[in-house]
Protein backbone atom coordinates (compact mmCIF):
# COMPACT_ATOMS: atom_id res chain seq x y z
CA UNK A 1 0.00 0.00 0.00
CA UNK A 2 1.51 3.49 -0.71
CA UNK A 3 0.44 6.66 0.70
CA UNK A 4 -1.91 9.24 -2.13
CA UNK A 5 -3.52 12.52 -1.76
CA UNK A 6 -6.03 13.93 -4.25
CA UNK A 7 -6.86 17.46 -4.24
CA UNK A 8 -10.16 17.47 -5.48
CA UNK A 9 -11.78 20.97 -7.34
CA UNK A 10 -15.87 20.56 -7.32
CA UNK A 11 -17.81 22.81 -9.01
CA UNK A 12 -18.91 25.34 -6.90
CA UNK A 13 -22.93 25.16 -8.25
CA UNK A 14 -22.77 21.65 -7.10
CA UNK A 15 -25.82 20.47 -4.26
CA UNK A 16 -24.16 19.80 -0.35
CA UNK A 17 -25.86 16.36 -1.59
CA UNK A 18 -24.02 15.96 -5.02
CA UNK A 19 -20.41 17.02 -3.49
CA UNK A 20 -20.72 13.94 -0.21
CA UNK A 21 -21.95 11.15 -3.13
CA UNK A 22 -18.77 12.19 -4.85
CA UNK A 23 -16.49 11.70 -1.60
CA UNK A 24 -18.44 9.16 -0.48
CA UNK A 25 -18.10 7.00 -3.66
CA UNK A 26 -14.29 7.66 -4.04
CA UNK A 27 -14.30 6.57 -0.50
CA UNK A 28 -15.95 3.52 -1.14
CA UNK A 29 -13.84 2.75 -4.03
CA UNK A 30 -10.60 2.96 -1.98
CA UNK A 31 -12.15 0.57 0.54
CA UNK A 32 -13.83 -2.05 -1.46
CA UNK A 33 -10.30 -2.54 -3.48
CA UNK A 34 -8.87 -3.17 0.22
CA UNK A 35 -7.05 0.57 0.50
CA UNK A 36 -7.53 2.95 3.84
CA UNK A 37 -9.23 6.02 3.63
CA UNK A 38 -7.21 8.29 6.03
CA UNK A 39 -8.70 11.91 5.73
CA UNK A 40 -10.65 14.48 3.84
CA UNK A 41 -10.63 17.89 4.58
CA UNK A 42 -12.96 20.40 3.29
CA UNK A 43 -11.42 23.63 2.37
CA UNK A 44 -14.43 25.20 1.83
CA UNK A 45 -14.80 27.93 -1.80
CA UNK A 46 -11.74 29.48 -3.14
CA UNK A 47 -10.71 31.89 -5.77
CA UNK A 48 -9.06 29.88 -8.65
CA UNK A 49 -5.96 31.38 -10.12
CA UNK A 50 -7.64 31.39 -13.48
CA UNK A 51 -11.03 30.22 -14.64
CA UNK A 52 -12.20 26.57 -15.51
CA UNK A 53 -15.45 25.99 -17.47
CA UNK A 54 -15.69 30.25 -17.01
CA UNK A 55 -15.91 29.64 -13.35
CA UNK A 56 -13.68 31.73 -11.31
CA UNK A 57 -14.10 29.51 -7.63
CA UNK A 58 -14.18 25.87 -7.11
CA UNK A 59 -14.94 23.99 -4.02
CA UNK A 60 -11.20 22.52 -2.75
CA UNK A 61 -11.07 18.63 -0.91
CA UNK A 62 -7.93 17.31 0.44
CA UNK A 63 -8.43 13.51 0.62
CA UNK A 64 -5.84 11.33 1.94
CA UNK A 65 -5.57 7.70 1.90
CA UNK A 66 -3.50 4.34 1.51
CA UNK A 67 -4.10 2.14 -1.91
CA UNK A 68 -2.26 0.19 -4.58
CA UNK A 69 -1.12 1.74 -7.85
CA UNK A 70 -4.53 0.16 -9.60
CA UNK A 71 -6.77 0.98 -7.19
CA UNK A 72 -5.43 4.89 -7.89
CA UNK A 73 -5.66 4.55 -11.67
CA UNK A 74 -9.18 2.97 -11.21
CA UNK A 75 -10.46 6.49 -9.17
CA UNK A 76 -8.56 8.95 -11.14
CA UNK A 77 -10.54 7.15 -13.87
CA UNK A 78 -13.39 7.51 -12.32
CA UNK A 79 -12.70 11.12 -11.52
CA UNK A 80 -12.30 12.25 -14.90
CA UNK A 81 -15.69 11.28 -16.20
CA UNK A 82 -17.80 12.72 -13.07
CA UNK A 83 -20.00 15.59 -13.59
CA UNK A 84 -18.81 18.30 -11.13
CA UNK A 85 -15.50 17.52 -10.58
CA UNK A 86 -13.43 20.20 -12.22
CA UNK A 87 -9.93 19.38 -11.38
CA UNK A 88 -7.67 16.41 -9.54
CA UNK A 89 -4.50 16.26 -8.78
CA UNK A 90 -3.35 13.08 -7.35
CA UNK A 91 0.31 12.57 -5.53
CA UNK A 92 2.10 10.11 -3.40
CA UNK A 93 1.89 11.61 0.12
CA UNK A 94 5.14 11.59 2.11
CA UNK A 95 5.12 11.41 5.87
CA UNK A 96 6.68 13.76 8.03
CA UNK A 97 8.16 11.32 10.32
CA UNK A 98 9.92 10.24 7.21
CA UNK A 99 11.67 13.27 6.87
CA UNK A 100 13.50 15.24 8.55
CA UNK A 101 14.43 18.87 8.74
CA UNK A 102 17.60 20.62 8.64
CA UNK A 103 18.01 21.41 12.18
CA UNK A 104 17.27 17.94 13.19
CA UNK A 105 20.06 16.40 11.17
CA UNK A 106 22.72 15.30 12.61
CA UNK A 107 26.38 17.62 11.85
CA UNK A 108 28.35 16.11 8.74
CA UNK A 109 32.08 14.44 9.92
CA UNK A 110 35.03 16.60 8.43
CA UNK A 111 36.38 14.10 6.13
CA UNK A 112 38.55 16.33 4.66
CA UNK A 113 41.13 18.51 6.02
CA UNK A 114 40.33 21.93 5.69
CA UNK A 115 41.78 23.93 2.69
CA UNK A 116 45.06 25.59 4.08
CA UNK A 117 44.19 30.13 2.99
CA UNK A 118 46.96 30.95 0.58
CA UNK A 119 47.71 27.32 -0.40
CA UNK A 120 48.05 26.64 -4.34
CA UNK A 121 46.36 23.55 -5.17
CA UNK A 122 48.74 20.80 -6.20
CA UNK A 123 49.72 20.33 -10.38
CA UNK A 124 49.83 23.93 -10.61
Amino acid sequence: MNPYEIMLLLDPELADERQSEILTRARELVESHGGAWQSQDVWGRRKLAFEIDHKGEAVYYLLQFDADAATLDELTRILKITDGVMRHLAVRRIEASATTSQRERPPREATREAPVRGAVPAGE
